[in-house]
């Protein structure tokens, strides 16, 4: 008997929704808390799916099938949108013909985020409607009516997810897949080539599709009315903070928002009318609450929740204890429990480690970028000094070169760059280093190629075939070439005196310089060579192989030496030798025999 029901994860459900839609195209570039959808859209073995070298062109990928009649979804985290937002400010002047969704996890309170941002805002801002599911069934069931919403308004739809929903887990019933045609391309200059004068008709078109949508929204079932006999206040909220405020079950009727933009305008007029109180209830910016005061609604509700971070029950009692609708309800703080503290560490055999520990003795001056070597920023490191958004090192360091140099400061800067992070956004900034750096401009671009995207998991980059079979093969080192780098070294960094000596000269080089580390990613690819072992008869107790910052090393008391000594744990030491390499002694050594 074929299973109709299971347990999900939000980002599981998106993918189901998708295959039961009949999706024919989904592209993504990685990034929490939305990585895991295009894997589970793998999982159906239907369709094309690929990442993509950035949000951007992921989108691109998905404007191309859905003009060309394929129902496509797009996924990417919330700061990604910014990556893709040219393309979809005008994408969505046109109109679609196969349905066109993207899919955006936002984080609320920046679990694993450099900012917090309200995609809600740049729904509005480039004119598609936006749907808030707020259980898992609803994520499934809210990704086939977009696509219905697409093709019937022919409008891209965006779907507004949570780190919270993106993970969590829950019953989710299981439909056949829909049998949907890829209706093929037809050429219209007018809807898709957007230059003057198509343009300015298309602004009409877009403000009329709006308005057909907030029809649609009063009569559609995506929006729900719970009446509580008796209530004098009406809450309006969305997403997963109507699980949160039903728990707490106020004396409140309930219109849950699955249909967020644009508003139910006509059937918010009438209900506003019958309560007293009308309270907005959302994480994030008062979008919902701007919405209604610009209708002319008089309502409350960032006034009594956070503006930043998640909202928890006792967040929402709290607030609606100020807001008088929960009377003699007066909010205690949640108790609070002591953890021990658990510093973010790099993987054993983390071929950054190596990396990080010579620039940290070398004390030259480092502008970090996003991926797991933003870790370089953290203790016992503390290389890298500045970290602000994907492939930013290259432009800022080329910045902070001028402002040097104005200075009359020739101090060596170091930018580094992931493998992954320098096919996302890295290849401008590496065209401007090469082609605007004057001569003695003193500037080493370090290339951390691990072969793989591994902050979210081990995704494909275009240099992954170094290890496995990809669609992408690109070499580095011929990329830099091309693009106008002349001095370009690889290393293998776990030979560690060898790296050394590489970093010492090309720091020093008066001029534009590149070192490309080659050690691939531990995790990813399963390596593990036999691991090393302290001798205590030999080891000083100096602690230079701890100072690497290696999981499976610490000190410990041998029997018969009073001295604490440095130990390795077999079970976790994959075999990298970089402790072997900086013990003085020769006290750390591979194991072998049995011994």
């Amino acid at each position: 008997m074929t299973e109709t029901k299971t347990a999900m994860t939000g980002n599981e459900s998106i993918a189901r929704g998708f295959y039961e839609a009949g999706g024919f195209l989904a592209s993504s570039y990685p990034g929490s808390p939305t990585v895991e959808i295009l894997d589970a859209i793998k999982s159906y073995k239907r369709g094309y799916v690929d990442w993509a070298p950035n949000e951007k062109v992921a989108l691109e990928m998905a404007i191309g099938s859905s003009i060309s009649g394929a129902r496509s979804l797009v996924s990417m985290k919330h700061v990604g949108v910014n990556i893709a937002l040219d393309p979809l400010m005008t994408f969505t002047q046109t109109s679609v013909n196969g349905g066109f969704v993207l899919v955006v996890g936002d984080d609320p309170g920046m679990k694993s985020s450099q900012n917090e941002q309200d995609s809600r805002i740049l729904a509005k801002f480039s004119n598609m409607p936006v749907l808030v599911p707020s259980d898992n069934r609803e994520a499934k069931e809210f990704t086939k009516d977009a696509f219905w919403i697409s093709e019937e308004f022919q409008t891209p739809v965006m779907i507004q997810m949570t780190s919270r929903l993106c993970h969590s887990r829950s019953v989710v019933d299981l439909e056949p897949p829909l049998d949907i045609e890829v209706n093929g391309y037809e050429p219209d200059v007018s809807n898709h080539a957007m230059i003057p004068p198509y343009t300015h008709k298309k602004q009409y078109e877009m403000n009329e599709r709006i308005e057909k949508l907030e029809g649609f929204s009063t009569m559609s079932s995506l929006n729900k009315l719970e009446e509580k006999e008796g209530a004098d206040t009406l809450v309006i909220t969305s997403g997963l903070l109507y699980h949160n405020l039903k728990e707490l079950d106020p004396q409140v009727s309930i219109l849950k928002l699955g249909l967020v933009y644009p508003l139910p305008k006509e059937q918010i007029s009438k209900l506003v009318k019958q309560y007293k109180n009308i309270i907005v209830l959302e994480e994030m910016m008062p979008f919902i609450e701007n919405e209604l005061k610009t209708m002319g609604v008089e309502c409350e509700g960032k006034k009594y929740f956070s503006f930043t971070g998640e909202l928890f029950t006792e967040d929402i009692k709290k607030g609606l204890s100020l807001a008088g609708v929960m009377q003699d309800e007066i909010s205690t703080e949640p108790e609070s429990f002591s953890t021990p503290e658990r510093p973010p560490l790099m993987c054993s055999g983390c071929p950054h480690r190596p990396v990080f520990d010579l620039l940290k003795k070398s004390k030259v001056t480092v502008v970090g970028d996003i991926g797991c070597y933003s870790l370089g920023l953290l203790p016992p490191f503390e290389v890298s000094k500045i970290n602000i958004s994907m492939g930013a090192s290259l432009g800022i360091t080329r910045g902070m070169r001028k402002a040097f140099n104005y200075q009359g400061n020739n101090d060596p800067i170091v930018a580094l760059i992931g493998d992954g992070t320098f096919y996302h956004s890295g290849l401008s900034g590496i065209v401007n280093l090469a082609k605007s750096s004057d001569k003695h401009d003193n500037i080493t671009v370090i290339v951390l190629d691990n072969s793989t995207t591994a902050m979210t998991g081990g995704q494909d980059t275009p240099s992954s075939s170094k290890y496995k079979e990809t669609d992408i093969d690109l070499d580095i080192s011929s990329v830099l070439s091309s693009l106008g780098f002349s001095r370009i070294t690889k290393v293998d960094q776990f030979d560690y005196q060898k790296t050394k000596e590489v970093f010492e000269e090309e720091i020093k080089h008066d001029g534009l310089s590149a070192i490309i580390t080659t050690r691939p990613c531990a995790l990813k690819y399963k390596i593990k060579e036999q691991h090393y072992y302290v001798n205590p008869n030999v080891c000083i107790g100096c602690r230079n192989c701890v100072n690497t910052n290696c999981p499976p090393i610490s000190m410990k008391k041998y029997s018969n030496n009073d001295k604490l000594k440095s130990y390795i744990d077999p079970d976790m030491c994959v075999g990298c030798s970089v402790c072997s390499q900086v013990c003085p002694v020769g006290a750390i050594r591979p194991f072998k025999g049995g011994q």
